[in-house]
């Protein structure tokens, strides 16, 4: 019985705790960085192109951080950028925040999942939960003021 109790009494504040982090999440974020930026530019396919190649990519990395914005809403819905063929479009998916600071994003046919390394007032860290061993790293987001 005292076990029910505690288990129900911890269960309740653990739930209370998530609630609380994401409403912390709310609003929007702006990517700012990325780990996989430093690996491409440190590799040597980069490193031994073109100026032209290298100024195209810099474009091309500028133009993704600029349109890549995460907007968590009230509730359990993340408004966010994602590209197709190089065209940005808005979707909108099911989030839900579990333990180990997990967030776990419903999108269509997928879940996709990244823990929370860092989350204050102005930053947030996202690092992707991947099975496989080739992460692109964590992302560096700021809170953006509308």
């Amino acid at each position: 019985m005292k076990f029910s109790l505690i288990y129900s009494l911890f269960l309740t504040l653990a739930m209370s705790w998530n609630q609380a982090q994401y409403e912390e999440l709310i609003g929007s974020w702006q990517l700012v960085d990325f780990d996989g930026i430093k690996k491409l530019k440190s590799s040597a396919q980069y490193l031994g192109s073109s100026a032209a190649f290298r100024e195209d990519m810099e474009a091309k990395i500028k133009f993704r951080l600029e349109n890549t914005v995460y907007k968590f809403l009230p509730g359990d819905t993340l408004a966010y950028t994602d590209f197709v063929k190089s065209e940005i479009i808005l979707r909108k998916a099911k989030v839900e925040l579990g333990e180990d600071h997990i967030l776990k994003i419903y999108d269509a046919d997928q879940v996709r999942e990244a823990k929370i390394v860092e989350l204050d007032e102005n930053r947030l860290v996202l690092e992707p939960v991947s099975s496989s061993s080739n992460s692109a790293g964590k992302l560096y987001f700021e809170r953006k003021f509308e």
